[in-house]
């Protein structure tokens, strides 16, 4: 089992490496949920880490559906971002009828070379999760960020189990949202997502715009050594 810390600056995604995260997720409007960091930022935290990182792709936050306008500036990104040391990217999106867009994905797909690929809490969107899981698998999309649907993957412990037996030998599930140092054991002790994802749990005061803190971090991952 592997921990993802969500990092918006440099020095955030420095801390987070030395406190020992495995892997972080560099995004910037924390707030908004995450959107797409400079390329700037994303060069100079890719050169400086050893650990993988995975970078958001998202352009502005009034919903998971977007505009020929918008599909220009995020296919334009991922290309970007396939030139630079970047693991993954992390994208999702929606039609419509909040399906997923399977277009624009393919379209993502074609552009990102052999970067990873993680398809992001857009899922939590579906009314469909397990159908989700079936469509996402047929394409070369590796993770599912999801909180079960729910605002706190605490509260949707019995879904993420399902999508996580459901998506076996398909895709791996990255369980994230609520989860910190306080309450990782009781959501392990119950539940058996691939990987963990924290931000304000990883981080002073539990605050989006907090320091990383060391200690939050090592008692996360502390809790990993039960799980395979």
């Amino acid at each position: 089992m592997k921990l993802e810390v969500i990092v918006t600056t440099l020095k955030e995604a420095i801390d987070a490496e030395k406190a020992g995260a495995d892997r972080v997720e560099l995004i910037t409007g924390v707030n908004e949920g995450g959107l797409t960091p400079s390329l700037a930022l994303i060069e100079k935290v890719c050169d400086i880490l050893t650990i993988p990182v995975n970078i958001m792709v998202r352009p502005h936050a009034m919903s998971f559906c977007y505009d020929e306008f918008d599909k220009e500036v995020i296919l334009r990104d991922v290309e970007l971002i396939s030139n630079t040391k970047a693991n993954a990217i992390v994208f999702g999106a929606l039609d419509n009828n909040n399906n997923i867009d399977i277009d624009l994905l393919q379209r993502v797909i074609s552009k990102k070379g052999d970067k990873l690929l993680t398809f992001h809490r857009a899922f939590d969107k579906l009314e469909n999760q397990k159908e989700g899981i079936d469509i996402l698998s047929k394409f070369d999309v590796d993770m599912v960020l999801t909180s079960g649907g729910k605002d706190s993957a605490i509260d949707a412990v019995v879904q993420i189990n399902k999508l996580a037996e459901h998506a076996k030998g398909k895709i791996k599930i990255l369980a994230g949202s609520g989860i910190k140092a306080t309450n990782i054991h009781r959501f392990l002790d119950v539940c058996g997502p691939d990987e963990v994802h924290a931000g304000s749990g990883a981080k002073d005061n539990n605050s989006n715009y907090g320091n990383i803190n060391y200690d939050k971090i090592s008692t996360l991952k502390s809790h990993f050594k039960f799980k395979k």
